[in-house]
C-alpha cells in the first residue's frame, strides 16, 4: 500500500483534505474518528469547527507526540488512542455521535523515511517492516517461511510477476546468512527477469511483506465492519486508498452494502426491509489537478465515502468469505 509521500522540504501532506472534509462535514458538528491519525493532518483541520470531537488512533506510538500537542490545545475535544483500526469497537462509545469515520491507508512521509521501521528498501540495516503492535517482523517472515509461502505472499499482496524466482532465492540466500533489508534488495534485483525503470525493482515485494507483516488485509476489513456498526444515522465512512488491492476490498465491501436491503432491529414487526447504506458516488474521488502538482505520490490515491441511512447496529456482510483467501495467506503469519 503506497505511501503518502512529500518532498524532504515540504511538511505532510494530508491528502484529499478538502474533498475529505467537504465529505464528513464537520460544520454540522458531532464527534469523528480519525482511525489512521499519523501527523493529524484531518484531525486538526476537523477541530476547526468548534461543535467537534474527534478520537485519533494509531497503531505506530510515535504519532502520540503529534497526539499530545493536539491534546494540550483541544483538551475537551481530542483524544489519541494507539490502537489498531479493526479494535475501534473497542472503544467506549455509547454518549457520542459518531457522524464521520475516516481511514486513510498510505503510509506517511515520516513513516517511510523512518530507518528503524524498515519500511523503505532504502533503509539500511534489519528487515523490520513493523507499523507498531505487530506480532512478527519482515526479518523473521524472510527467515523462516518456506518458499512457496513467500511466493504466494508477493504474488497475491505485490503482484511481483517474478514471486517464484524471488522467493527460491530468498530460501538459498538465507541458508548462508540471515537476511537484512539490503540483502532482500539484492536478490530481488538478480532474480528481476524484466528491469524496470519507472519504479524501483523492490517495489512490490516490499508492499507485499509490509501488507503481510501489518496484516493489512484483516486491519482493513475488519476495521470496516467495525466502523459500519458504530456510525449513527447520516454517519460517513471514508476511506482514501493507495493500491488496488485495498480499493478493490473497499469498492466491494460499499456496494455490497448499499446494493443489499437489510432488515433493521428497531423494525421487527413490520420486518420492513431497506438500504440502509446509500453510496452517493459509484466512481471514486481523486486528486485535483492542483494537488498533483504539490503532492506528486497522491496519484494513486481514491477516496470512496459511505452514509449510514439508519441507526442500525448489525449487518450483513459476506466480505470475509469474499476475500477469505487473501486472510488464508496473512494467516501464516501465525507460524512466526
Amino acid at each position: 500500500m503506497e505511501a503518502t509521500i512529500v518532498p524532504d522540504n515540504v511538511k505532510h501532506y494530508p491528502v484529499l483534505l478538502k474533498e475529505i472534509i467537504s465529505v464528513i462535514t464537520p460544520q454540522h458538528g458531532g464527534t469523528f474518528i480519525d482511525c489512521t491519525f499519523g501527523q493529524g493532518g484531518y484531525t486538526q483541520e476537523i477541530l476547526r469547527y468548534k461543535n467537534t470531537k474527534v478520537i485519533g488512533l494509531d497503531r505506530d506510538i510515535s504519532s502520540a507526540i503529534v497526539g499530545e500537542k493536539i491534546l494540550n490545545k483541544f483538551p475537551n475535544r481530542f483524544k489519541f488512542k494507539n490502537l489498531k483500526y479493526s479494535n475501534l469497537n473497542n472503544l467506549k462509545l455509547r454518549n457520542e455521535n459518531i457522524k464521520g469515520i475516516i481511514f486513510d491507508l498510505g503510509y506517511s512521509y515520516t513513516q517511510i523515511k523512518d530507518l528503524n521501521k524498515g519500511l523503505s528498501f532504502d533503509s539500511l540495516g534489519e528487515l523490520k517492516m513493523t507499523m507498531g503492535l505487530n506480532n512478527f517482523s519482515a526479518k523473521e517472515a524472510v527467515n523462516h517461511l518456506k518458499d512457496k509461502e513467500l511466493e504466494k505472499i508477493l504474488k497475491y499482496f505485490g503482484d511481483e510477476n517474478d514471486a517464484k524466482i524471488i522467493s527460491r532465492n530468498i530460501v538459498k540466500e538465507r541458508l548462508l546468512k540471515k537476511l537484512d533489508t539490503q540483502d532482500l534488495v539484492k536478490i530481488i534485483e538478480r532474480s528481476k527477469r524484466k528491469k524496470n525503470y519507472k519504479i524501483h525493482n523492490a517495489t512490490k515485494t516490499f508492499q507485499a511483506l509490509r501488507i503481510f507483516v501489518n496484516q493489512e488485509i484483516s486491519e482493513l476489513i475488519y476495521g470496516l465492519i467495525n466502523s459500519v456498526k458504530i456510525l449513527k444515522k447520516n454517519g460517513v465512512l471514508a476511506v482514501v486508498t493507495f493500491h488496488s488491492l485495498e480499493d478493490k476490498i473497499v469498492k466491494y465491501f460499499f456496494k455490497t452494502l448499499s446494493e443489499h436491503k437489510s432488515i433493521s432491529r428497531y423494525e421487527p414487526k413490520l420486518e420492513q426491509k431497506k438500504i440502509l447504506f446509500k453510496m452517493p458516488l459509484k466512481k471514486p474521488i481523486t486528486p485535483s489537478e492542483k494537488e498533483l502538482k504539490e503532492n506528486p505520490p497522491s496519484r494513486s490515491a481514491k477516496l470512496r465515502y459511505l452514509i449510514k441511512q439508519e441507526d442500525v447496529f448489525e449487518i450483513n456482510t459476506d466480505i470475509l468469505e469474499k476475500f477469505n483467501h487473501l486472510l488464508e495467506i496473512e494467516n501464516l503469519g501465525s507460524k512466526l
